[in-house]
């Protein structure tokens, strides 16, 4: 649907997707990463972006949410351009858990947790007992209140990524972008933190993630979308896409799918090249 189709369609349209983009092209030192590519992400869905490497996955992710401008093309936020709105008002609507994220030199889990509560607070609208209660709710929801007093520089790099969830969960946003939120961590910790997400979307946030293990995606994605070379090779519910020639296609990896013995989804079983 074109800019002009969407505002054509009014109140509606915007209700049917809040975020999504027309056009894109975006380069780096003249190479293009991303061409002519549009995209909408469904209104309560979890979106997972996946794909090989330099594909242009966390390139898409962070023109979605406006930390880097296209040459051409838009991006649509609640039926507005993204490039409109102020940064405040940006960061009420969406969040972004940043592929790398560096805290301040000194700063404790708790003060930059409560950090996501800055789009919040105004000359009006100081620090509240609710301020409070979203912090402890986001650390107790990722596993980090017993770091409450610790320095981030101090933590491993899997507590540090939980960290960085909680301070994006307790920024409250209807619209969550996360950029390989599972690096670092240890396989029950990315199980829980998956888990988690799926809470989230189950309680009405629409959630965009950029994921490189395929079987997270495949299992708790509700709508996938594969990249290559810059371009979308396919999109839709993983039950109906991940096919093995779309892993071989996007992936260029022989494999077996076959059904996830215990959630029923796609399971991506590699062959390998020399078993091929």
């Amino acid at each position: 649907m074109t800019i002009s189709e969407h505002k054509k369609a009014g109140h509606g349209a915007a209700a049917a997707s809040p975020l999504w983009a027309e056009h894109l092209s975006i380069h780096y030192d003249k190479r293009a990463i991303i061409e002519d590519l549009s995209v909408t992400i469904p209104l309560n869905s979890f979106t997972v972006i996946i794909g090989p490497n330099a594909c242009g996955k966390s390139t898409l992710l962070r023109a979605l949410s406006g930390l880097l401008k296209p040459e051409r093309g838009h991006v649509m936020l609640d039926g507005k351009e993204l490039a409109t709105y102020k940064a405040k008002e940006v960061a009420r609507r969406l969040g972004l858990l940043p592929q790398t994220a560096i805290a301040p030199d000194g700063i404790a889990v708790a003060d930059l947790v409560a950090r996501g509560r800055y789009p919040h607070q105004s000359i009006f609208r100081q620090w509240t007992e609710a301020d409070e209660q979203i912090v402890a709710g986001a650390m107790e929801a990722t596993g980090t209140s017993s770091l409450a007093g610790r320095l981030v520089d101090e933590l491993s790099g899997g507590q540090r990524q939980r960290v960085w969830v909680a301070m994006a969960l307790a920024q409250q946003t209807p619209l969550l972008l996360l950029d390989e939120p599972t690096t670092f961590l240890d396989i029950a910790h990315q199980i829980e933190l998956m888990e988690l997400f799926t809470e989230l979307n189950a309680d009405g946030h629409t959630l965009v993630a950029v994921l490189h293990d395929l079987n997270h995606a495949a299992r708790y994605a509700t709508h996938l979308i594969a990249m290559k070379d810059g371009a979308i090779v396919a999109q839709g519910d993983p039950r109906n896409i991940v096919t093995e020639a779309l892993v071989e296609e996007v992936f260029d990896l022989p494999c077996k799918v076959i059904e996830d013995p215990v959630t029923g989804t796609p399971l991506v079983v590699p062959i390998g090249k020399r078993r091929a």
